[in-house]
C-alpha cells in the first residue's frame, strides 16, 4: 500500500501521533539490548519522522518504502536537517526486501505490517527482515490489534481535516474480523481536486505473531501496548513487539 496522494499531507493528518513517546520507547529498547549505534532499517518509513529522530541519535539509517512520494518528503526533511549523509533511502516492497548487507536492528511503525497480509505474505515479510538481521539484532514493530479492527475501525467512517485537504476514511470489516477494507477520498480545498485510494489491513493474534517470529529465529523479548507503552489491556488498539535475533542466517545455513 503506497499512500500515493496521501503522502503530501500525511504529516498534517497524523498530527496526533506522539513521536517523542514512540522514539523514547524504541531507543530505550535498542539500548537495553545493546544496539546503541550501527545500521538500522526503518521498514515502511513513510515521511520519516521516526527515521530522522534515530538518525539524529547517531544511527546510520536505511529508510525503506514503496512510495516514491513518501520518500521524497523524507528526503526534503533530511536535507533541511543536514543528515542526508547518514540516511540511505530505498524504494522497495518489504516483501522483497534487499538491504545489500546485515543490519543491527529494524523498526516498523504505524501499522506497516498490517497492510502486508494475508498471513503467508506477513510471514514472508518477517522472514525477509530476519534474513538481514545480525545475531543479537533488535526488531521493533507495531500492529493494530484484533480489538481495533473489530471494535474501532469496524464498519465506521471518519473524516480527517487538515489545513489544505479533507480526507474521508471509510472502513468495511470482513465477517471473520481479520481484515478491514479501507477506502480513502481526499479533497483538496484550494482546487477541489479529488483523489481516491483503496487498501486493506489484516490483523493477527499476538500468539500467532510470536510463533512467526520464533520460526524466523527471533525471541520475543517484550510485548506492550503500542500507544501507552505499558502493559497490554483487553482494549489495547496497538501492539508493539520487541524481538531479538538468535542467530544469523549464515549460521543457520551452515548448521543445516
Amino acid at each position: 500500500m503506497a499512500y500515493n496522494e496521501f503522502a503530501y499531507f500525511y504529516d498534517e493528518l497524523n498530527g496526533e501521533a506522539d513521536y517523542d513517546a514512540l522514539y523514547t520507547y524504541i531507543k530505550g529498547q535498542l539500548d537495553a539490548h545493546g544496539v546503541a549505534d550501527g545500521i538500522l532499517a526503518d521498514l515502511g518509513c513513510g515521511t520519516g519522522d521516526l527515521t530522522l529522530m534515530l538518525t539524529q541519535a547517531g544511527y546510520d539509517m536505511i529508510g525503506v518504502d514503496q512510495s516514491e512520494e513518501m520518500l521524497a518528503v523524507l528526503r526534503e526533511k533530511a536535507d533541511e536537517l543536514g543528515v542526508s549523509d547518514r540516511l540511505l533511502l530505498l524504494r522497495q516492497d518489504i516483501l522483497d526486501l534487499d538491504l545489500f548487507g546485515t543490519i543491527r536492528g529494524a523498526v516498523s511503525t504505524f501499522d506497516t505490517y498490517n497492510h502486508i497480509g494475508p498471513a503467508p505474505r506477513f510471514e514472508r515479510a518477517i522472514a525477509r527482515a530476519a534474513f538481514f538481521m545480525e545475531e543479537g539484532g533488535v526488531f521493533l514493530f507495531d500492529l493494530n490489534t484484533p480489538y481495533k479492527h473489530r471494535q474501532v475501525l469496524a464498519d465506521n467512517e471518519f473524516v480527517l481535516e487538515g489545513p489544505d485537504a479533507v480526507c474521508r476514511w471509510k472502513n468495511t470489516c470482513a465477517p471473520q474480523g481479520d481484515r478491514v477494507d479501507i477506502s480513502i477520498e481526499i479533497r483538496y480545498l484550494d482546487t477541489g481536486e479529488v483523489f481516491r485510494e483503496q487498501f486493506s489491513e489484516y490483523t493477527y493474534e499476538a500468539a500467532y505473531v510470536e510463533r512467526v517470529l520464533e520460526a524466523n529465529g527471533f525471541r520475543l523479548a517484550a510485548l506492550c501496548d503500542g500507544e501507552t507503552f505499558g502493559p497490554l489491556r483487553p482494549d489495547s488498539q496497538r501492539y508493539i513487539f520487541t524481538a531479538i535475533k538468535q542467530y544469523t542466517q549464515l549460521e543457520k545455513q551452515h548448521n543445516g
